[in-house]
């Protein structure tokens, strides 16, 4: 109840504009794209909140340090420590398998720098937890943010991901120059 008093208040406030397709019904991994600013936390939590969808968020485990970590705990945040991804991908399909319910959202496009490629982390927890894909934006030429649709991953990474592309073709981060396109690095790698 709190949480969406807070969202209405933001999105009153905000210069953007929450145009967003229905939330999921069942758990998802939800998308963060283009991810280029601080601001896109936010944004995201006032998404959530809005919409009222129980949502977790992976994050440096050095963001949990201290007065901190009981704050980026109660919003939801994941502690993970970077150096292993592929023990990220386990932990979080493990607490899934676990009968945890939520949905786990993912900045593919990985920390606010450039990159050429998205991270495939978001697709791993998809396929091996079973999970949908919701594909959430925010797009600062239209002044934008919300979420598109939600996608069962096939297993045929290149058409999944270019489903993924159309989606956000034309969308642009708060900071424009630090959009990348998305395409995993290791899209042959999956066939």
């Amino acid at each position: 109840m709190i949480r969406r008093l807070i969202a209405r208040g933001f999105w009153r406030l905000s210069p953007y504009t929450l145009a967003t397709d229905p939330a999921p019904s069942r758990p998802t991994v939800l998308l963060g794209a283009p991810h280029t600013s601080n601001w896109d936390f936010p944004l995201m939590l006032a998404i959530a909140w809005r919409l009222g969808i129980h949502v977790h968020w992976l994050g440096k485990h050095s963001l949990f340090a201290g007065w901190r970590g009981p704050i980026m705990r109660a919003l939801g945040g994941i502690p993970v420590d970077r150096s292993d991804p592929s023990r990220i991908v386990a932990q979080v399909v493990a607490r899934v398998h676990a009968g945890e319910s939520f949905g786990i959202v993912v900045t593919p496009d990985g920390t606010r720098g450039a990159h050429e490629h998205w991270k495939s982390g978001f697709y791993r927890i998809a396929t091996e937890a079973g999970m949908p894909v919701t594909l959430g934006f925010v797009d600062s030429a239209t002044k934008t943010t919300g979420l598109g649709p939600t996608i069962d991953l096939t297993g045929d990474v290149a058409a999944d991901m270019d489903r993924i592309r159309a989606f956000y073709a034309g969308k642009v981060g708060i900071r424009p120059q630090l959009t990348v396109e998305p395409r995993l690095r290791e899209e042959r790698a999956f066939d």
